[in-house]
């Protein structure tokens, strides 16, 4: 039940769906006012939707893919409309020398896209097809330019948020990693969770970092700077909490690691050990003092994060 709830969570209309769903109606509306000989709605809806995505700079990058692929396939169309072959020939010949070209430049997007234009144009007689190739770029063009704008203006995607609670969830992680290893028996906690927590939050910094906030980039920045402070403290976090995790034994804590851990919220069961420490011992509670001190500059840093959020 739990599983088919977590499912159902996943589906739901998110404002990126919606500011697709304006981008593609208003490219459709501009798109179909005879702006453009022979308008093609599918290919500025195409764009609407390709130019909508998580980043600024992975929008830029797949508008760029549209406008190449588009000029490729006008290009490689109008050349081979100029042989006799039939149709079915050409659109051979095109996927042929459209994959040939973007692997001889190391274009690293899909040629779909101008192999369907070749494929339009071949299937689209009576027209100029110099004249109809230039409309669907302006057709491309005109999706790419709502959704770019949509996507950039109306509410601006801004993870933030969720990488703040990244980090929030990693230090509930690790007070739960402390009280597992001290908690009175000889069994080793896993930290392999934490290591995914990190391989997440680390996405999302990418996304966050890619994306451009015009309104406050200069907070932005300082807030990338703060996030990747937070991440070089919980990457050196989990690799400490690792090395514990794979000691032999959870050892003893001195009076003033166990004093340190119950001031840091972790519930202790193990109780400070008064015998003769021996080497092991030593270095676990090294270790879990650095983890507490990481800990703190860690939750210092996102702290300072969220005043910089408070000044947006």
């Amino acid at each position: 039940m739990h599983r088919l709830a977590k499912r159902r969570s996943r589906f739901r209309i998110g404002m990126r769906t919606l500011k697709t769903l304006v981008a593609v109606i208003i490219a459709m509306i501009v798109s179909s006012s005879n702006i453009s000989p022979y308008s093609n709605l599918s290919l500025a809806m195409l764009g609407a939707v390709a130019a909508v995505q998580p980043s600024f700079k992975e929008s830029i990058d797949s508008s760029w893919a549209q406008i190449l692929g588009t000029i490729t396939g006008g290009i490689v169309g109008n050349l081979l409309l100029l042989t006799p072959l039939p149709t079915i020939v050409i659109t051979a010949i095109a996927v042929v020398v459209v994959i040939t070209v973007y692997n001889l430049f190391h274009i690293n997007y899909a040629p779909s896209l101008p192999i369907l234009v070749v494929v339009i144009l071949c299937t689209t007689p009576d027209v100029n097809h110099v004249t109809y190739a230039l409309g669907r770029l302006w057709d491309t063009c005109i999706g790419l330019g709502v959704g770019l704008v949509i996507n950039t203006v109306v509410f601006p995607y801004d993870n933030s948020r969720q990488i703040r609670f990244a980090i929030e969830s990693l230090d509930k992680m690790l007070l739960r990693f402390l009280e597992d290893m001290f908690d009175g028996d000889d069994i080793l906690p896993d930290a392999d969770d934490m290591t995914d927590q990190i391989d997440a939050m680390e996405r999302m910094l990418k996304i966050f970092s890619q994306q451009r906030l015009f309104r406050h980039l200069k907070t932005q920045r300082r807030e990338v700077t703060m996030f990747r402070i937070c991440e070089n403290k919980a990457k050196a976090l989990v690799a400490r909490t690792q090395l514990l995790a794979r000691m032999d034994a959870p050892g003893h804590l001195s009076q003033d690691t166990y004093d340190r851990l119950i001031e840091a919220g972790a519930d202790i069961r193990e109780l400070p050990y008064i015998g003769q420490f021996d080497e092991r011992d030593i270095v676990i509670n090294y270790h879990v003092k650095q983890i507490l001190t990481l800990r703190r500059e860690l939750l210092d840093a996102l702290r300072r994060e969220k005043r910089l959020e408070n000044q947006k």
